[in-house]
């Protein structure tokens, strides 16, 4: 569709730690660099990993808890050193239909929110099964890239 996109994606592993009781931007950051220093070689082998995207932040509709994760480089999928940090765990996400919905610019949490109601109510209005109580974001540029930035929203199909 014009509007969005449904991707398959793979099993796959992802570094994640959970920030609660924060606003989502506070999340956000407190999350990136808890697993910025993992990739950085606070983990078990002190070995340094190559920061990869989207970094993906959990949505879920009444909840200040949010989950921030990085995409383990494929090199490491099938071993990944574990964190030193009791905060940071490594998770297997299963292989899953999502909704994508793709958006340029500075993504803020508003501008999140945004693109996720309008992709929700495209995907009702297609009468598209979705789980509608959580969504993630997903950021594909560091903040100093200043144009043609790529953020998206994703709703798992049911």
């Amino acid at each position: 569709a014009k509007d969005y996109e449904l991707r398959q994606y793979e099993t796959a592993k992802w570094v994640s730690t959970v920030i609660r009781g924060e606003t989502q931007k506070e999340a956000m950051r407190q999350g990136f660099w808890k697993l910025f220093h993992y990739i950085q070689g606070k983990n078990e082998k002190e070995m340094k990993i190559d920061m990869t995207v989207p970094v993906t932040c959990l949505v879920k509709s009444g909840c200040t808890d949010f989950k921030i994760s990085f995409f383990v480089p494929f090199e490491h999928q099938d071993c990944p050193p574990q964190p030193t940090d009791s905060d940071v765990f490594i998770e297997e996400r299963k292989a899953a239909a999502l909704f994508v919905r793709s958006f340029g610019g500075f993504a803020s949490p508003e501008k999140y929110a945004e693109e996720a109601d309008a992709l929700a109510r495209t995907l009702r209005n297609r009468g598209q099964s979705f789980h509608e109580d959580f969504f993630y974001t997903a950021g594909y540029d560091s903040p100093f890239k200043l144009f043609n930035r790529h953020n998206e929203v994703w709703y798992f199909k049911k």
